[in-house]
């Protein structure tokens, strides 16, 4: 295999030259690999094509920062090899990819299949400050805590290879390619856009994911018009290899017999070198439930274009928690100074194409130790972690802020944020 380009993708293929290509897209910290018990049976009706994310899997380390452009990607890997049209599933990330396609590019997709998927994966909050985590710790504790969320707890006692070789592919996964995809699934919500959706989806939970389990699951089938959930017991997020046998069977028939016609297959390349099979589960029988759709809930309404773009921003940088509370709080007295704050503060000046958030997140700290604002630290302390300055950028400037602002206003801010970067960097156990 070649070199691959910035704007591309590492993958292979298997199965026949001439079959429709059928896409299998893997999830955030895994390789092609997590699909291996899949392969020959897919092979033998479709020609099955596999990538990496960037940095996984031993993929060049070329961060993409949002869903759109990891489909991008896709989408020019796929031009170069002449692939026109395809099927495709996808697990977790992967099935956001899957859905962006389905929205954005409806003409190449011929059928659809969500695995642990989700319109909106937890809060932004949750893998900003994972990113926070692995930017400060490096990915070993995501790496040493992916089985617990990857796995039943039967299954890993059961499987320790299997458990083994999951903390090994995550722990040699590009740490900024990681914290990038990250920013990805925190940025990624589709909900009000599901039924745009317009081909054949299945859409495939374990009973016990605890990650993205049925409820997610429920609300991609309420959403999507032509849409089926398939719940495999005894299964948890990365239920392709959990229970392989009954994730394959139930991807053949649906691909069976929910491709939309016509199909062009294109000229595709020549296949990867062959990879190391993931040792698997004994297969276990595993029913389809069916599940009535839930309703979708109601999205706000909108505000003028300025505000939206500070609420986005304000968003980004403080955390969805944050902000739900500072609006929540605002009444008719203060109300006006909160929507002023966003539309001005953040989507204004903070949106300004002039500097880059962190150094925008070393000005406005400084500042704030000028003013001896204790309470606003705190929480820019937390931005400026995720803004993607480490520990020890804030501490060079909180040193810096000490000559010019006065050694008492540092010595309070560095107690403020030495307790914010304890919180904010020390793994979860």
């Amino acid at each position: 295999m070649s070199e691959t380009p910035p704007n591309t993708l590492q993958y292979r293929f298997d199965g026949p030259e001439d079959a429709p290509v059928l896409i299998l897209g893997p999830s955030l910290g895994t390789t092609w690999h997590m699909w291996d018990r899949q392969v020959p049976e897919l092979a033998k009706q479709w020609r099955v094509f596999r990538f990496d994310l960037p940095g996984h899997g031993g993929a060049p380390a070329h961060p993409a920062g949002s869903v759109a452009e990891l489909s991008a990607r896709l989408l020019a890997t796929l031009d170069a090899l002449g692939v026109q049209r395809f099927g495709y599933a996808g697990c977790a990330l992967g099935g956001a990819i899957g859905i962006e396609l389905a929205l954005r590019h409806p003409a190449r997709l011929a059928s659809l299949a969500l695995v642990a998927a989700s319109p909106r994966f937890g809060t932004a909050d949750e893998f900003r400050q994972r990113g926070v985590v692995v930017r400060t710790n490096g990915l070993d504790p995501i790496a040493r805590t992916a089985p617990d969320r990857w796995f039943t707890g039967g299954f890993a006692a059961a499987q320790p290879a299997i458990t083994e070789w999951a903390v090994q592919m995550v722990r040699t996964t590009d740490p900024g390619c990681y914290i990038a995809a990250c920013e990805a699934l925190a940025s990624f919500d589709v909900r009000p856009e599901l039924g745009r959706v317009g081909v054949p989806t299945l859409v495939l939970v374990g009973s016990d994911d605890q990650v993205t389990g049925p409820a997610e699951a429920r609300t991609l089938v309420a959403g999507i018009p032509d849409a089926r959930l398939a719940v495999v017991p005894g299964a948890s997020h990365l239920v392709p290899v959990e229970q392989p046998a009954a994730v394959t069977d139930l991807l053949v028939h649906h691909f069976s017999t929910a491709w939309q016609q016509p199909y062009d297959t294109g000229q595709t390349a020549l296949p990867g070198t062959p990879a190391v099979p993931v040792p698997a589960a004994a297969p276990q029988p595993a029913p389809v439930a069916e599940i009535a759709p839930a309703a979708v809930p109601a999205q706000p309404t909108g505000q003028p274009d300025r505000y939206q773009t500070g609420l986005k921003v304000r968003r980004e940088v403080l955390g969805d928690a944050h902000v739900d509370r500072a609006l929540a709080q605002a009444d008719e007295f203060s109300g006006d100074f909160q929507e002023f704050v966003t539309r001005y503060a953040w989507g204004e000046i903070w949106d300004r194409p002039g500097l880059d958030r962190r150094t925008r997140s070393c000005i406005t700290l400084t500042a704030l130790v000028a003013g001896g604002h204790l309470e606003e630290l705190a929480f820019h302390t937390r931005a400026a972690l995720r803004n993607g300055l480490t520990p020890d950028e804030i501490k060079e400037v909180l040193l810096q802020a000490a000559v010019y602002c006065g050694v008492p206003a540092a010595n309070s801010a560095f107690r403020v944020a030495q307790q914010v970067i304890r919180e904010e960097t020390t793994p979860a156990e």
